[in-house]
């Protein structure tokens, strides 16, 4: 058997190195118009490191240069003397020769990936497989077999065949069960083939990339799942690849937190909230692990802090604005648990909830020790001590829905100070319909009507003038969108003034005033929204769009409503008044009688303003001959 000499496997290991380094970190610095160049060269190395595998083999195959890759042979190509690979002494020749030539196969595969070669890096990628699959996982190739199966992942699911991805991944999921069930020692990295003795890797740091191969495994199978929308499988999977990478501490804190906060969502959609508070409280914690902003002044003189400052403010402001959907969904959700049928505070209830709390809450602590927790971090001390801060129970009362209310508010101001009204329209609006929506939510707890006016009309004075100064033409959804939220804030005080005047014995001259202005504000709103939904030569659509359907309808409703509650001492105006609200009943009717498929949208609606074009009639007549009769 023909072998290498000591000087020969130094030119292997040499050449090796070289296209490494070549891919990696010159391949970094390749000109815009010749981008691969560094991974060409790289490639033709690993071609002739190929060829020097196959020319050094067992006789008959010597000078057989037609070998193709994924072929097997007895023998390995063994170094002899003090160059010889560390570590290999007990390991299988053929398995050990397969393996070898399964990483030049599976770093030919990424290379041809990187160079958007996709069919040659897949036929590569492939190639290594078939070698491998004729040997037993062992420590000599587990890891090739896990990482040449990551970028066949990849690789598919970058094509959309989600399906084949999965495959591939899956394998390497329970290949590494496998191995760390039945061997588990620190199984040879890919680079330990093609190293002198005195550079081979400790076993600590194979453990490591070993470790780190899986964690990558783990993260794709969550991205698959969430494109099969499996998303509590993807959820899973998430959050184990988030403690991983904790645990051997391989992240990008800025990376890890915006991952961890991205979670958070996932669990709150689930009403999973201890859950999701505990990604959050980690996603700030490891964030501030990324270091202090750097000042204005700094990033003025520095163009790496100017990077540096601009990533860390809006990292941070997104962790924010997790935050405020965090306390706005715990708010909104117990409202739901605690609304009657008319949708106040049922007392009942509320009392009921409290009584069997401190039960709940104690078998909601005997699961939270089985939970996926980041438990291994050295930060955890800090995570659990701003979880604290934060309830994840839902609020029964005025007292603890405010300090949910308080946490989101401050997460609204620190989101607000990155994405300024200048440069991020859209964003810092959002940020102010969600902080609007707080009001709303803790509003609802709220038992004193006067207070609870006092926070609609906060939102008011935040929305309007967005309102006012944003461009319809530019951003008509979001005008639209603060247009409807405008009329309902002014008709919920309308109503809620409403209840009020109900407990007096008579309402003033400035009670009247301020009532009719609501009614009249509101009304505003919801035209103001109807009459966008118009052609540019303000013609309202025969037919409204899917999207603007139920609030359209449920606009002239509310304005139908809104005519009838107008307060005047004039009958002239009273009838006026009740002229336009039957017609906006009228509209209602008319509208579903010619489009049916609308009735299922406004079924309650309809049925109130059938009721009221019957009844409206015989009001407007007996009205009209009152004022007859007077003149």
């Amino acid at each position: 058997m023909v072998s290498f000499s000591s000087s020969e496997w130094r030119s292997i290991c040499e050449k090796f190195r070289r296209a490494r380094n070549l891919s990696e970190v010159e391949s970094r610095k390749d000109p815009d118009n010749d981008p691969f160049r560094s991974k060409y060269n790289a490639r033709e190395l690993l071609k002739e490191i190929y060829s020097d595998l196959k020319n050094f083999d067992t006789g008959e195959n010597d000078n057989d240069d037609n070998d193709q890759p994924g072929e097997q042979h007895s023998d390995p190509a063994e170094p002899e003397g003090e160059g010889s690979c560390s570590g290999h002494a007990g390991d299988s020749p053929a398995g050990l020769r397969a393996a070898r030539l399964g990483v030049i196969e599976y770093y030919l595969g990424v290379n041809h990936v990187e160079t958007e070669e996709l069919s040659a890096g897949e036929e590569h990628l492939m190639n290594c497989i078939k070698l491998l699959d004729k040997c037993s996982v062992s420590q000599e190739n587990v890891s090739v077999f896990i990482q040449a199966r990551n970028q066949l992942g990849i690789l598919w699911a970058g094509r959309d065949e989600i399906d084949k991805a999965q495959g591939f991944l899956e394998t390497a999921e329970s290949m590494y069960v496998r191995y760390m069930k039945e061997d588990g020692q620190p199984p040879l990295d890919l680079t330990d083939f093609f190293v002198v003795e005195e550079e081979a890797l400790s076993q600590q740091e194979r453990t490591k990339r070993f470790e780190m191969a899986y964690t990558h495994t783990l993260y794709y199978l969550a991205q698959v799942y969430k494109n099969l929308e499996q998303y509590e499988r993807a959820g899973r999977y998430c959050h184990s690849t988030l403690q991983r990478q904790l645990q051997f501490n391989q992240f990008v804190p800025l990376e890890w937190a915006i991952n961890a906060a991205t979670l958070s969502q996932y669990y709150i959609t689930k009403s999973c909230y201890m859950e999701g508070r505990h990604c959050l409280a980690a996603a700030t914690v490891i964030a501030g692990l990324a270091g202090d902003v750097p000042s204005e002044a700094a990033a003025q003189e520095n163009e790496a802090e100017s990077e540096k400052r601009e990533q860390l403010c809006q990292k941070r402001a997104e962790i924010s604005r997790c935050w405020i959907k965090y306390c706005l969904n715990l708010l909104q959700d117990a409202k739901k648990l605690l609304e009657d049928n008319i949708g106040e505070l049922d007392t009942d209830r509320q009392a009921e909830l409290k009584r069997s709390r401190q039960q709940e809450e104690d078998e909601k602590e005997r699961g939270r020790k089985s939970a996926v927790l980041f438990s291994s971090s050295d930060t955890f001390d800090s995570i659990c001590s701003l979880e604290e801060k934060v309830s994840c129970a839902f609020p029964l009362d005025f007292e603890e829905a405010r300090g949910i209310f308080l946490t989101g508010q401050a997460h609204v101001t620190q989101a607000k100070e990155y994405f300024q009204m200048d440069g991020h329209v859209t964003d810092h609006i959002e940020i102010l319909q969600d902080h609007s929506a707080l009001f709303k939510a803790l509003a609802f707890f709220e038992e004193d009507l006067e207070r609870r006016c006092k926070m609609h009309k906060r939102r008011v004075d935040m929305l309007e003038p967005l309102c006012r100064d944003l461009n319809a033409q530019y951003y008509l959804l979001i005008c639209r969108q603060l247009q409807f939220e405008l009329a309902e804030t002014y008709y919920e005080m309308m109503d809620l003034k409403l209840a009020i005047a109900d407990k007096q014995d008579e309402l003033d001259a400035h009670s009247i005033k301020k009532f009719n202005h609501l009614c009249t504000a509101s009304m505003k709103y919801y035209q103001m929204f109807l009459d966008s939904t118009r052609s540019p030569e303000g013609k309202f659509p025969e037919k409204l769009e899917d999207e603007v359907l139920r609030p359209a309808l449920v606009a002239k409703f509310r304005v139908a409503r809104l005519h009838s509650r107008l307060i005047s001492a004039s009958p002239v105006v009273q009838l006026e008044n009740l002229g336009n609200s039957l017609s906006c009943y009228n509209f209602l009717v008319q509208y579903c009688q010619d489009h049916p498929e609308a009735r299922p949208a406004v079924e309650t609606e309809l049925e109130l303003s059938e009721e009221m074009v019957s009844l409206l009639p015989l009001k407007i007549n007996r009205l009209k001959a009152k004022l007859v009769s007077s003149n």
